[in-house]
């Protein structure tokens, strides 16, 4: 039992150290998607915006 208490010790006082070196860089929010995707925002800036893709138009029937 006081091995398992030892380990749990062990890992949070890892876990408290990785936190603190990561600084502002660490991200808790879980996994993103879209434009909260963006992991480099150097990146992006110097590459040109994609254009956005529009979806044709529905034709409009003469019928009604």
């Amino acid at each position: 039992m006081w091995k398992l208490i030892i380990g749990f010790i062990l890992f949070a006082a890892l876990a408290l150290f990785v936190i603190m070196k990561g600084g502002d860089q660490l991200d808790m929010g879980g996994e993103k998607h879209g434009a909260d995707a963006v992991h480099a925002p150097e990146a992006s800036a110097s590459a040109p915006a994609a254009p956005a893709a529009s979806a044709p138009a529905p034709a409009a029937s003469a019928a009604k």
